[in-house]
């Protein structure tokens, strides 16, 4: 029997509704609800059926013990302390004033109305999918195994995902020619790298999605130099510059998934896996697959992104979500003292942070470190890298220089002089605080002179202390 032979607009105009009527309607109620539920809501304007024949034979089903009706705002309690899938009967929700009107007969509780869940597959999917990311504070979990570490520093685990940003040109694939070597090699790599992928997953996935194939070749052979391996059989290298980025995206997860011994994977060049680095969905997309792939494959992945050209954020939406995301965030950059030398920063990390280091290239094309880069760091910041780091004469001669163009500047012209004449000495543009902090030592040394508060500034001598046996001798004034 269909639903228009019970009750349709024209049904209860031509004939009342009957014992028979209402034995009909809970039969169909009973049958149909079993295969979707409604709301009593929606099946009066579905049915074209007065309320109080719906509601008297929802009353009948209870009375009966074939059906509870559960009012709306105990739906979400009643499931929070599972307080169902016990019940073989079906529930149906209504509004809370229907509720109230149908159970006044029998007078039930309503913590005694119980859900049946049982029943609806994705119910039970869900349920059960939910029991499986339960996080019990007495089960014992050990920490995730290591992938790679830099001295006792850890780089990087299986089950997590890491970054490596820096500007074009950095030098940030031959970084990974290291991270590749380490990882394929039983041996320390330049003394420091070392391995700790498990046996049965220590093969390695390299995608390059930037260089053609010869140039992606050059770093295989690098890598054999590096590690002194001619074939490394636990190695599989791929350049996917030719595909789209849903190619691409969809072989890496292939090769990925159907590697049951793959233990590490670098993705040099993760944004052309999207088609627009800005995109938010992209970007979300990307971030949910290798968390996937690193927990559901138990392996870790190494991905390599841009920095933007004015900062050193990693680029677009998909940056910020993969940094958000990441274990550990590694930048590389070329030493401001000498361009030959890649810098290697810690930007963020979620284990003890590991000491920057530097390297450079040799003669065959091979990254080596050296060793002595805090020292060459540190004396380069001190010299050429601040106003308020330079030696007294050179700070003097800065504002000499600015004051050939004219006897008197106000505030703001004297911070945008200083800032034309220090970019140009530095090669590199100075914020306006270092700029403010430098005037104000200028003028506690008196070397600018103000007459009165928002008067324009003069230049004021030097005053240096000679040297002198003679204690009655004073500074000499220039």
């Amino acid at each position: 029997m269909k639903l228009k032979d019970i009750v349709g607009p024209n049904r209860y105009e031509e004939n009342p509704f009957n014992k028979e009527d209402h034995e009909e309607l809970k039969s169909y109620l009973t049958n149909y609800l079993k295969q979707r539920p409604f709301t009593l809501i929606n099946l009066q304007n579905m049915l074209y059926c007065p309320d109080k024949y719906i509601e008297k034979a929802f009353n009948s089903l209870i009375k009966e013990g074939k059906s509870r009706i559960v009012p709306q705002f105990l739906k979400n309690e009643l499931r929070s302390k599972k307080i169902c899938n016990l019940h073989n009967n079906q529930t149906y929700y209504t509004t809370n004033t229907q509720y109230h009107r149908l159970i006044d007969s029998k007078k039930e509780s309503p913590t005694d109305l119980v859900i049946d869940v049982d029943n609806d597959p994705k119910t039970q999917l869900l349920a059960k999918k939910l029991d499986g990311l339960l996080v019990d504070n007495k089960e014992e979990l050990k920490p995730p195994p290591i992938a790679w570490k830099i001295s006792d520093r850890i780089l990087g685990t299986l089950g997590n995902f890491s970054m490596i940003i820096g500007k074009a040109k950095s030098r940030k694939s031959f970084f990974i020619n290291i991270a590749i070597s380490c990882a394929i090699s039983n041996d320390k790599i330049l003394n420091k790298f070392k391995s700790h992928l498990p046996a049965d997953k220590n093969e390695v996935l390299y995608f390059d999605t930037e260089q053609g194939k010869y140039h992606v070749q050059l770093a295989l052979k690098r890598i054999c130099k590096q590690t002194n391996i001619d074939e490394p059989s636990n190695l599989k290298v791929y350049g996917l510059r030719s595909l789209k980025p849903r190619e691409r995206l969809e072989l890496i997860g292939f090769a990925i998934n159907n590697n049951p011994n793959v233990g590490f994977v670098v993705i040099d060049g993760i944004k052309d896996l999207v088609t627009s680095i800005n995109s938010e969905e992209e970007a979300t997309s990307i971030a949910s697959s290798l968390l996937k792939w690193t927990e559901d494959r138990n392996i870790h992945i190494v991905c390599v992104l841009h920095q933007n050209k004015g900062d050193a954020n990693a680029r677009g939406h998909i940056g910020t979500e993969l940094v958000n995301k990441a274990e550990t965030v590694l930048s590389v950059t070329k030493a401001e003292a000498d361009k030959e030398i890649s810098v290697v920063e810690a930007v963020q990390t979620r284990n003890i942070e590991p000491e920057p280091f530097a390297f450079i290239i040799n003669e065959a094309g091979i990254p080596i470190l050296i060793e002595d880069y805090v020292f060459r760091v540190e004396t380069n910041v001190k010299q050429k890298n601040d106003l308020i780091s330079m030696t007294e004469g050179e700070q003097y001669d800065l504002l000499i220089d600015i004051y050939k163009i004219q006897d008197l500047f106000t505030y703001s012209e004297l911070v945008q002089q200083i800032k034309i004449i220090a970019t140009r000495k530095f090669n590199k543009n100075i914020g306006d605080n270092k700029i403010k902090l430098f005037i104000t030592q200028c003028k506690n040394e008196k070397w600018l002179i103000q007459e009165k508060k928002k008067a324009p500034y003069s230049l004021g001598h030097r005053s240096i202390t000679k040297i002198n046996p003679d204690p009655h001798e004073d500074g000499i004034d220039f």
